[in-house]
């Protein structure tokens, strides 16, 4: 098995990648995904953000209120700490079952936003990162989602720097320019994946693992 770390900042364009990715044959465990699994309704982890946070963050219909909970957290370090306590944990647990599931010989991607930020690459075999100038982050963000600029440059600024990412990275992806040009740079590093599993499956059948 070889585990890789996919990360990138909010707007760079990771998710693309990871479904690139998860089309070459990639056995994805997405970060985000996982993290809204394990606070949804009826959970221990929402029962303790309530605990943590009180019931405002909740939806009428007793759902998380997402939008309500990060105007909270994305505006306090301490409370986005807080909040990261609880669900860090929960993520890193369920990511674990994914991946023992994935089989011995399978490529699996870890998509975790905040990998730079939690000190995580030295769990993974490499780590890729999704590169976008800031100034191309705040657009996607403001043009494509919707957002407000003032929340975009919230989020941004609650994330690791460019420099905190590209210093942990193995390989990266430039994702800076129109997205014909991402496809390309996606397939060259599932070559380069798929050359270092079969490079890891030949030295572990020669020590006999």
């Amino acid at each position: 098995m070889l585990k890789v770390g996919l990360t990138g900042g909010i707007g760079a364009g990771k998710s693309e990648v990871s479904r690139l990715l998860a089309g070459y044959g990639a056995v994805v465990v997405d970060a985000d995904r996982i993290a809204r699994e394990v606070v949804e309704p009826g959970t221990p982890g929402l029962a303790a953000v309530v605990t943590a946070f009180g019931e405002s963050v909740l939806t009428a219909q007793g759902e998380l209120d997402r939008p309500k909970l990060g105007s909270v957290v994305f505006a306090d370090p301490a409370q986005l700490k807080i909040l990261n306590a609880i669900v860090h944990p929960l993520v890193g647990a369920r990511s674990a079952e994914l991946e023992a599931a994935a089989g011995p010989d399978a490529i699996v991607v870890h998509d975790v936003p905040l990998l730079a930020e939690n000190g995580l690459a030295p769990l993974y075999d490499l780590v890729v990162v999704v590169d976008a100038a800031a100034g191309t982050q705040l657009a996607r963000l403001t043009g494509l989602r919707g957002m407000a600029e003032e929340e975009a440059r919230a989020r941004m600024a609650a994330q690791a720097t460019r420099e905190q990412r590209l210093a942990v990275a193995t390989l990266v992806i430039d994702n800076d320019g129109p997205l014909e040009a991402l496809e390309p740079q996606v397939r060259r590093v599932w070559e380069e994946l798929t050359a270092r599993a079969a490079k890891a499956a030949e030295a572990a059948e020669d020590t006999g693992a």
